[in-house]
This record gives structure tokens, sequence and C-alpha cells, in this order.
């Protein structure tokens, strides 16, 4: 099995590993998140290739973040960039790769970003956690959304955010727009 096929099994078993540890049942998922529970159990079993939206909504949820998902744990503190985890949104055709090492014990989550000519992205406020990020912009131009604020960052722009009411992005360019999320997953009060 290559590295994109084992990846949404990857994410079932998390997905089913996170819902197992808080002692939640399907149902109790599926309203949290407004995911149904059909879904939700076709990802715990690697089935389906959920979009980035849906994948969002199950870590709200859970009180995760998408680089949990992701993330492949190692004990070394260097990971190359062969063989850091890529992942495309089947909706938006957006690209996502975990650059930072997981398993380190470090609070912070390196992503890096490909945004294609037109796709935008909105996810949901996240109740059940709070994410404190920046994103910084590497190539093209994006719009960023977050509260009803828009911010366009062009290449070398750095705009923090902090994911409590949602946020969106979109790629309002000819090319594909390339950028960085620095974040970290904060305990929820």
């Amino acid at each position: 099995m290559d590295a994109e096929s084992e990846l949404p099994v990857l994410i079932g078993r998390r997905v089913a590993e996170r819902r197992a540890a808080l002692r939640l049942p399907l149902e109790e998922v599926a309203t949290r998140t407004g995911v149904s529970r059909a879904m939700i159990s076709r990802i715990e079993r690697g089935e389906v290739h959920a979009s980035a939206v849906v994948l969002d909504r199950l870590c709200a949820g859970l009180g995760i973040s998408l680089s949990a998902l992701f993330a492949r744990a190692t004990a070394s503190p260097l990971l190359r960039r062969d063989d850091q985890p890529v992942w495309q949104d089947p909706a938006s055709g957006y690209v996502r790769r975990e650059v930072a090492p997981a398993g380190t014990g470090s609070p912070v989550r390196i992503v890096e970003v490909e945004l294609p000519p037109g796709a935008e992205l909105h996810f949901d406020p996240s109740p059940r956690r709070v994410i404190d990020q920046h994103v910084w912009a590497l190539e093209g131009e994006i719009e960023a959304i977050q509260g009803g604020a828009v911010h366009r960052l062009g290449p070398g722009d750095c705009l923090h955010m902090r994911l409590v009411d949602g946020n969106g992005f979109r790629n309002m360019g000819g090319q594909t727009a390339r950028y960085a999320v620095i974040l970290t997953l904060e305990p929820f009060p």
C-alpha cells in the first residue's frame, strides 16, 4: 500500500481512536459535527476520501486539529520532504503537506498548502478547540477570511488568526498559491 492510499486508513484509525478515548458514540459525534453516522463510520474504516471541510468538522467535534489526523509519528526530530504526509482535498483540489515532525512533543504544527486558482475553502467555527495560527503567503495571492474580515495576502505577508469563529481561504489569482500555516492547538477551557 502506497502512502496516498494508506492515508485514509490512518485518518480513519485516528478518528476512531479519538472517539473511543472520549467515549463518544457515533450518534453523539454526528450531532456535534453535522457529519452523518454513515459517513463517520466509512471514514473510520478508511473507505472514503473525505473533503477537508468534513474532516475539519470531525476534528472540531473531537477537539483536535487536522494536523493531528495527517501527521505520522516519528522518533526523529528531522522529517525529510519525501517523508512528509501529503493529502489532496477531493472537493477543492487543495494540497496539504504536514511539514513538522510529529511525536516530538512540540505543540507547534507547520503545514504547507497549495491552493489552485479559483479554489476556496470555508471552515466552520470550532466550539471544542482553540487554534492559534499564522498564515504566511509564499507564492501567489490568497484571501483569508476571518469573522467577516477579508485579508488579501501576497508573497511574504503573514496574518495571525485565532480560529474560534471559523475561517476561509480563496485563491482569486490565475496561478496556484502556496502558503505556510504555523499553528498550535490549545486545550479548550
